[in-house]
């Protein structure tokens, strides 16, 4: 297999290339409140606790990772630097805090837990065995700073509580828009973030970790990107999600019960600062100066997708965060730091007022069959 090279060398990491604003532990703290005031929220509503972010879920998939052979040694880094199979979970989710109807459409997202992974791990997980990631499906976060997504954040936070036809109504005007903004050659992020998304099939999505993580020696973004042939094809199909509050969920678990499902997890390494800077997470890094290369395969079996048992491990007894992993991959950047402790304090929440443990598991022996 070809493996595309950047344009210049990939630079190599040093501490350099991250950059703390003498403000960022308050601007956490800030975060945190904000994020917690939605946790309290839903719970009251629903009587269950759920995710700051992310608590609707789509599907949860189990797959098996495998680390393609040949790689050059840019690329042959952490995880990947030697070929290796293992076992993941693939968890699909809208980004909202509170379980809304899917008409309110917002950006998707994906969490993939790696299992059975050696090397040196990131403090805090030295007696785990997995790698996590988390992807969106844009290239770029939706704000350069945890500062800049708290500002967002704060006027969402306050919706959190607004009826469902408001909020539906809201979507769809925003629809509007951001096609009108796209008939003019651009994209919308805080648009398409408070319910502009297109109502699209979620497994057809190609999905970026838009802020940097270390790559071994180097710095890189990373995608998961569907391949096989009748995945690939469901990218940018529209549902109708008339009369479906869970369509998205419908359409996810009919597609994975009747199909075999690959991905490719690519590496996209940084080439220059300037052009794919590390503290501002909303550039997207040009693909014509550092192409997503692939480094791994991601395949999924037939499967149920979603059911009640699925749902009690994932939903209750599990928590995704970048921070549970290698060294060789720890995350960068001034969003991925605001991510640590925010999942960490979600994780802990739950389990709290459900009563449940959120553990991080050693293997999918729990997981559903």
């Amino acid at each position: 297999m070809s493996h595309p090279a950047p344009a210049s060398p990939p630079l190599v990491y040093t501490s350099a290339v991250e950059r703390i604003d003498p403000d960022e532990q308050e601007v956490f703290t800030d975060l945190d409140r904000t994020l917690s005031k939605i946790r309290e929220k839903t719970l009251e509503d629903s009587g269950h606790a759920r995710r700051s972010v992310h608590a609707k879920a789509h599907g949860v998939l189990r797959a098996r990772l495998s680390v393609l052979g040949g790689l050059p040694e840019t690329l042959a880094q952490g995880l990947f630097a030697q070929p290796g199979e293992y076992d993941v979970l693939m968890r699909f989710s809208t980004n909202p805090g509170d379980v809304l109807d899917d008409k309110v459409s917002v950006p998707r997202g994906l969490a993939l837990k790696v299992f059975g992974v050696p090397g040196e791990r990131l403090p805090g997980s030295e007696v785990d065995v997995t790698q996590n990631f988390v992807f969106a499906d844009s290239p770029a976060f939706s704000a350069p700073t945890a500062k800049k997504f708290l500002a967002n954040l704060k006027p969402l936070a306050a919706t959190t509580d607004v009826a469902e036809g408001a909020k539906k109504a809201l979507s769809a005007t925003l629809r509007v828009a951001e096609r009108v903004v796209e008939a003019f050659g651009g994209q919308s992020a805080t648009l398409i973030s408070m319910g502009g998304h297109p109502t699209t099939h979620v497994l057809g999505a190609s999905f970026y970790s838009g802020a940097a993580l270390r790559h071994g020696r180097y710095i890189a973004k990373f995608a998961v990107v569907p391949v096989s042939a009748e995945l690939a094809a469901l990218a940018g199909q529209k549902v109708d999600l008339d009369g479906r509050p869970d369509g998205l969920r419908e359409e996810v678990v009919a597609f994975a019960r009747a199909h075999r499902m690959e991905w490719e997890l690519r590496v996209q390494l940084c080439t220059d600062l300037d052009s794919m800077p590390v503290e501002d997470a909303s550039v997207p890094w040009p693909e014509d100066r550092s192409p997503y290369v692939a480094v791994a395969r991601i395949s999924a079996e037939s499967q149920p997708g979603w059911n009640e048992a699925i749902q009690r491990v994932s939903e209750d007894g599990m928590f995704f965060s970048p921070w549970r992993g290698l060294a060789a991959h720890r995350p960068l950047g001034n969003v991925m730091r605001a991510r640590k402790a925010a999942y960490e304090q979600s994780a802990r929440f739950r389990a709290e007022r459900n009563g449940t443990p959120v553990t991080e598991p050693v293997d999918l022996s729990a997981f559903p069959v």
